[in-house]
């Protein structure tokens, strides 16, 4: 999986006067947990910009100024709920041979039978949860479309893989080709049109006869 590097500035004061002074200052106070211990630090806002905004999914290598540098993964963010600056980062930190918990994203490949044949695909799921040492984590997880008819469902378990484990039912449907509206419409008319014709060939048919006599 690819990974982010976040250079910032361990924090010794922790208080509401001092975060305060960091926001105003333009960087987001934020806290790695998983250690021995919570750390601390802050980073410029424009730092996290290609690991909050983008739909990828990303490890992060945290650079602080005393020479640490620690793995992790972001767990939860806050935003101000009008402006929508970053107003906090929580962040887990990682290690080689632990398994963890991370979003992966869904890439849809290949085309849909159904699809072409007038269906709807549907995603259920753009995201999956998966478990894996960090080494295993996957940077997308694929889903091959092409086999899928209109009414077909594509199960999670059809994505399995030996390099790690989703934590989802068996039962969960990444996605799925609907019949489109479209499609029923003009099945309806079609059905009209030759409930149509019929009732006309029976009208038809007496007077053919009465003709012949």
């Amino acid at each position: 999986m690819k990974s982010i590097t976040i250079n910032g500035s361990q924090r010794e004061s922790v208080g509401k006067k001092s975060t305060k002074a960091l926001r105003n200052a333009g960087q987001v106070p934020c806290v790695i947990y998983g250690g021995d211990k919570p750390l601390h630090f802050s980073a410029p806002e424009l730092a996290f910009s290609k690991l909050v905004y983008t739909p990828d999914a990303h490890t992060v290598v945290i650079a602080l100024d005393n020479g640490t540098s620690l793995n992790a993964i972001m767990q939860d963010i806050q935003f101000h709920p009008v402006t929508d600056r970053i107003l906090h980062i929580d962040f887990y930190q990682i290690f080689d041979d632990k398994e963890i918990s991370m979003n992966i994203p869904v890439h849809i490949i290949g085309t849909s039978k159904g699809v072409l044949n007038g269906g709807v695909l549907r995603r259920n799921q753009r995201k999956l949860r998966v478990k894996a040492i960090p080494a295993n984590l996957p940077d997308f997880i694929e889903a091959d479309i092409t086999p899928l008819k209109i009414g077909s469902k594509l199960y999670i378990t059809e994505l399995a893989n030996d390099a790690y484990k989703f934590l989802h039912p068996d039962n969960t449907v990444v996605c799925q080709v609907r019949r489109s509206r479209a499609a029923i419409v003009e099945d309806e008319e079609e059905e009209e049109e030759d409930a149509t014709t019929t009732e006309e060939g029976a009208t038809d048919a007496p007077a053919a006869e009465a003709t012949q006599e």
